[in-house]
């Protein structure tokens, strides 16, 4: 079968969520299917790996919205931010061109971002069009809202969640109106998507990781000039740094629970790990203990170097692949409730989940103290992350095709 995926970026290599998923996807469906591929992409850099995955892999330059840009849409478009993000004439054009000359039996959509290119499509364009949720935007942005209305400071920002929630509600409920499958990744996720269309019925493929591929034994290094007082206290948290909800997740830690834990534990470090930290994130270096990384080559090895492995997430939607990939390097976790959501766990078992600033940080100066609490649950957290390899997520894939 021909299947023409959209991406917002290259999905290899993975370094983010977004990317994360899209490749499990391109990769786990080109052992039957002919995949091609279009994508934004500024570098002119396409991997052996995502060749060899794709029958073609097309590209075209990302666009780049200025501030004036972005006020005159708010001022002047009913639209959502996010179908502007990755307005392209380039783009549509190169997406006609393939439609006109190959006969795709289907149209992956991944993301809101590239959602209005689906919805122009003619009915007649591809036998069928699947829209792929990776998160509930109107979601995200509603909680976006609720957690900025809280800080005087943060009102005029909690002003642009709540009218970014109420054009995000019309749009994704009439993107998933005009496409003919919905994917999503929970249960959590369906519901909010029901709650936009009633009638709808998204189908449920989770988030997925190549377990295989995180079998790294001996741990490289995470930092060469870590000092080893702090070696058996590491925190870690890792995620692309210009993303809302990590930023507002790393400067709670490390703002407020951070001093918690380095009060009782003094060696205590926190290693903020990903691409594109904003100067926000960047000033957190000039606390003690602290250490931002920036974009690193393979967010393994620094996944591996931890003793505890944070999720202080206070908004967001869909489910983390941070958290799946800190349970396949056996990492003990710590989670708010918001953080891993979307995930069938339970207290106690597979992480431990905690939301307010005390509790949160008496559960990481527990588990840095007590290795055995580490090693059960960082066992019952691979035992969990078994079920979301990509193997036995893409039969839920293959049944949508079967029906294409």
């Amino acid at each position: 079968m021909q299947i023409l995926f959209l991406t917002p970026q290259l999905p290899h290599p993975p370094k983010q969520g977004t990317a994360i998923r899209n490749w499990g996807l391109i990769k786990s469906l080109s052992a039957r299917h002919e995949i091609t591929l279009l994508s934004f992409d500024d570098t002119n850099f396409i991997s052996d790996d995502l060749r060899a995955a794709c029958k073609e892999v097309h590209t075209v330059p990302a666009p780049h919205r200025t501030s004036l840009h972005r006020l005159r849409d708010l001022i002047f478009s009913p639209l959502p931010d996010l179908a502007h993000r990755l307005a392209s004439k380039e783009f549509g054009e190169k997406l006609q061109s393939l439609i006109t000359n190959y006969k795709f039996a289907a149209l992956f959509v991944e993301g809101l971002e590239l959602a209005n290119f689906a919805i122009r499509q003619p009915p007649s364009a591809v036998s069928k069009t699947i829209f792929d949720a990776h998160n509930a935007e109107t979601v995200l942005q509603r909680r976006a809202f609720e957690n900025d209305s809280r800080s005087i400071k943060r009102m005029p920002v909690a002003l642009y969640s709540l009218i970014q929630t109420r054009r995000l509600a019309n749009f994704e409920a009439k993107v998933c109106r005009a496409v003919n499958y919905v994917t999503c990744v929970s249960q959590e996720e369906a519901q909010t998507l029901r709650a936009l269309v009633p009638t709808l019925n998204p189908i449920i493929v989770p988030n997925g990781i190549f377990l295989s591929g995180y079998d790294l034994t001996p741990q490289p290094p995470l930092l060469t000039q870590t000092p080893a007082s702090g070696e058996g206290a590491r925190m870690v948290f890792t995620g692309k740094m210009d993303y809302r909800p990590n930023i507002d997740a790393v400067v709670w830690f490390s703002s407020e629970i951070f001093p918690k834990i380095k009060n009782e534990i003094p060696e205590a470090q926190f290693v903020i790990v990903g691409q594109k930290p904003t100067p926000a994130v960047k000033n957190l270096e000039l606390i003690n203990g602290i250490k931002v990384t920036g974009a690193v080559d393979d967010i393994r090895p620094h996944i591996g170097g931890a003793t505890v492995y944070v999720a202080p997430l206070r908004m967001g939607g869909g489910t983390r692949f941070k958290l799946l990939e800190a349970m396949a390097m056996k990492k003990p976790i710590v989670s708010t409730t918001i953080g891993a959501e979307g995930f069938a766990i339970q207290n106690g078992r597979e992480m431990l989940i905690a939301d307010d600033t005390d509790s949160f940080a008496q559960a990481v100066i527990a588990l840095l103290r007590d290795e055995s609490k580490r090693r059960t649950l960082s066992e019952a957290g691979y035992e969990f992350v078994k079920g979301f390899d990509w193997e036995k997520i893409m039969p839920m894939i293959e049944k949508i095709l079967a029906s294409v």
